[in-house]
């Protein structure tokens, strides 16, 4: 027993020893760079914490990350939040001048290992999904409440006579899910007495064929008029299931994100609207807060970077 303990502890050490160089080798390379280009001494150096599913949801935060970093003069590495890659545990050891961070574990193991970035004194900001804590950190993103609100507020639109309404989160869009309780309040302060029914509440993983079979159960059934999605590739999915089994119309169907494909299927009417956030201003706001904090000590508590919904209308 003693044995398999110490054998635990030496695959942990090593796991954090590697956690730990692959972060130092990645701003090394950053000065390296920064220098060999001719360019000024970088300002900061800061770090930003996302899943490992680098949809184009992730890519478009690095994105504006990246932009803001260079007006500010500072280098912006990228890591995995997984908790099995160990990179988040060993941020308070890389001497960094800042940690943006996308949550999407329990909300207590998240704040455990925010907390121990603050006790290293290391500023951080977190995107996407609010943790809540006695003395809040800094939160970019767009207001899940005020989400849901706009998302019952369209579901009564485009829903004619009472709202049989199925939520289907996704695993590739963890930030919502995350906050769940606070979308699903937002829709029902919308709707009021428009719902016939409890919202029903599904779950994808990130296998993107997933999706399909979700659809495939929940399509048959007549007690669901209404389906919202919070993810861009199941939207897709729904789309096309939809066409495959002659459902078009039936079921009204509200998804996430401006993928080319999903706004086609709504001039198609195929879909009704979609909802789309501003994954690039998280990014870009994420780090203009860090790099606030660092010159001033000072930074907004909040930035809700807002909520946009397309339809028909808004395509002509």
């Amino acid at each position: 027993m003693k044995r398999h303990f110490r054998l635990i502890i030496i695959v942990f050490s090593i796991l954090s020893l590697g956690a730990f160089l692959v972060s130092f080798y990645m701003v090394r390379n950053l000065y390296i760079r920064h220098a060999a280009e001719g360019n000024s001494p970088l300002s900061y150096h800061f770090s930003l914490y996302l899943p490992d599913n680098r949809n184009a949801f992730f890519t478009e935060i690095i994105r504006g990350a990246e932009r803001a970093a260079a007006e500010v003069n500072a280098a912006i590495s990228i890591h995995s939040i997984d908790p099995v890659k160990n990179e988040l545990e060993m941020a308070a050891y890389t001497a960094v001048d800042g940690v943006i961070v996308c949550p999407y574990l329990e909300d207590a193991l998240a704040r455990r290992q925010l907390e121990k970035l603050g006790a290293a004194q290391i500023p951080v900001v977190i995107i996407n999904h609010n943790v809540p804590n006695d003395q809040p950190w800094p939160f970019i993103g767009a207001n899940n409440f005020d989400m849901g609100r706009r998302l019952g507020a369209e579901t009564g639109r485009i829903s004619g006579g009472p709202i049989r309404l199925a939520l289907v989160y996704s695993d590739k869009s963890p930030g919502i899910y995350g906050e769940r309780e606070l979308v699903e309040m937002g829709i029902a302060d919308a709707l009021t007495d428009r719902l016939a029914s409890p919202i029903l509440e599904f779950r994808t993983n990130l296998n993107p064929l997933d999706a399909e079979a979700l659809l495939g159960r929940l399509l048959p059934r007549a007690d669901i008029n209404t389906i919202i999605f919070t993810d861009a590739n199941d939207t897709l999915a729904a789309a096309q299931t939809l066409i495959d089994m002659n459902l078009v119309g039936r079921v009204q169907v509200i998804g996430f994100g401006d993928d080319p494909g999903i706004l086609e299927n709504i001039r198609k009417g195929v879909i009704a609207s979609t909802v789309v956030t501003n994954p690039e201003r998280i990014g870009y706001e994420a780090v203009r807060s860090l790099s606030a904090l660092r010159t001033t000590g000072y930074t907004s508590t909040s930035i809700d970077t807002g909520i946009e919904i397309i339809d028909q209308r808004s395509l002509e």
